[in-house]
């Protein structure tokens, strides 16, 4: 079965041509259902093939893998995969998952949103009148950081070297150049050490926070020493990162159209979170999903063996034709969104802060149609980039007026 994938009629991934996107790129290969990435990875372009990689019962979530595969064996990121739910499956997933899982239930996040909406106003308040933003430096991405922070109960003093630490560390979760691993793994150690002496100060003198109720949940269980501290860096760089790039293409693709965007100016609690929903899925910052075939399976008309690694593209999925209609539209009133929103995975795995991340996105943007009716692009239109892995954000700058 090995030595029939080798003759499989699955192209490999072409190079990008000069100035085209990630859109164009994964369109390019639709029809041809995968190829395969620079390092042997199926990428995989319909929304129904996302739904079968997600499977259990056909798949798994990728563990230490991905860091073997960029010869990676020891070190801070390394300790995060091998010790981390998010790498992990079976019951030590349901083990390192379970003690933080009703942490972020839909209730517990809605009376957290008016601590949101106030954080969003203080950040946006100072910049009213400006005209060239970093929007990225100075809202998208301090929001998520300080709200993280405070459900943790880190001090106030340390927002500022928390923020910097979790997206400097971020940076070693997505596919990076050596220099930029480099830096992220340091940030990485740094922040594990951060945690530490959190975890530390927490066990004496206990409070009433998440940190606190998580330590009681994890102290009669088998959890290491390593697992109980990775959890919650897993929850920082996950509760932080992603949603500051989701916040701000959003953002910058309602200033991109000015009607979308005073329409929710004229109604931005009753838009907020249908806008939300439609930035989701037209530029997911995650872009795929690496899983590992546990048994034979067939994906878009090919039998592909036990052990095939695989990327479920989140792209493409939600640009599937089969699926949305005119998807490349950034449609505020579409009405064909799945039940489940693909952006925050499926199943075991699907995102513990899903809740929080819609009210961060949703809040930080209603604020801005409040106090900024008339913002505007001051910069080109950002775009994300990257097919594998955490996307990067262009720089772009706003004025709020």
């Amino acid at each position: 079965m090995a030595r029939a994938m080798e003759t499989l009629d699955i192209p490999d991934l072409r190079p990008r041509h000069e100035g085209e996107d990630d859109y164009a790129l994964i369109e390019a290969h639709r029809h041809h259902g995968l190829a395969r990435d620079r390092f042997g990875i199926l990428i995989s372009f319909s929304h129904a093939d996302f739904q079968t990689l997600m499977r259990p019962d056909l798949t798994r979530q990728l563990e230490t893998e991905t860091m073997r595969m960029k010869g990676v064996t020891s070190g801070p990121v390394w300790d995060l995969f091998a010790n981390s739910m998010l790498f992990a499956n079976g019951a030590r997933h349901r083990a390192r998952r379970s003690p933080l899982q009703r942490s972020f239930a839909q209730p517990i996040i809605a009376a957290l949103r008016p601590q949101i909406r106030h954080a969003a106003e203080a950040l946006i308040r100072p910049l009213l009148g400006q005209e060239k933003i970093d929007f990225v430096e100075r809202i998208a991405g301090p929001l998520p950081a300080r709200i993280i922070a405070s459900i943790l109960g880190a001090p106030e003093a340390d927002v500022a070297r928390f923020t910097a630490m979790v997206y400097s560390a971020s940076r070693a979760l997505s596919i990076a150049s050596d220099k930029a691993f480099a830096e992220g793994s340091l940030a990485m150690g740094e922040l594990a050490d951060y945690v530490r002496a959190l975890l530390e100060q927490r066990r004496a003198n206990r409070r009433t926070d998440l940190l606190s109720t998580y330590l009681d949940k994890v102290a009669d269980s088998d959890l290491s020493e390593e697992e109980i501290r990775a959890q919650i860096v897993t929850l920082i760089i996950a509760g932080s990162d992603t949603t500051r790039m989701a916040t701000a293409i959003t953002f910058a693709r309602l200033l991109e159209k000015p009607p979308l965007w005073q329409r929710l100016v004229a109604d931005p609690d009753g838009l907020k979170a249908q806008i939300a929903q439609e930035g989701l899925r037209h530029d997911p910052v995650v872009a795929l999903i690496p899983r590992v075939a546990i048994t034979d399976l067939t994906i878009s008309r090919r039998e592909l063996p036990k052990g095939t690694v695989f990327g479920a593209s989140l792209i493409a999925a939600m640009r599937d034709p089969a699926v949305y209609a005119n998807p490349a539209r950034f449609d505020i009133d579409r009405c064909d969104h799945p039940r489940w929103h693909p952006a925050f995975g499926h199943g075991a795995h699907r995102c513990l802060g899903e809740a929080l991340a819609r009210a961060e996105i949703e809040e930080t943007l209603a604020a801005l149609a409040r106090l900024a009716p008339g913002a505007h692009l001051s910069s080109a239109m950002p775009r994300l980039k990257g097919i594998g892995a955490t996307r990067g954000i262009d720089h772009f700058t706003v004025a709020l007026a």
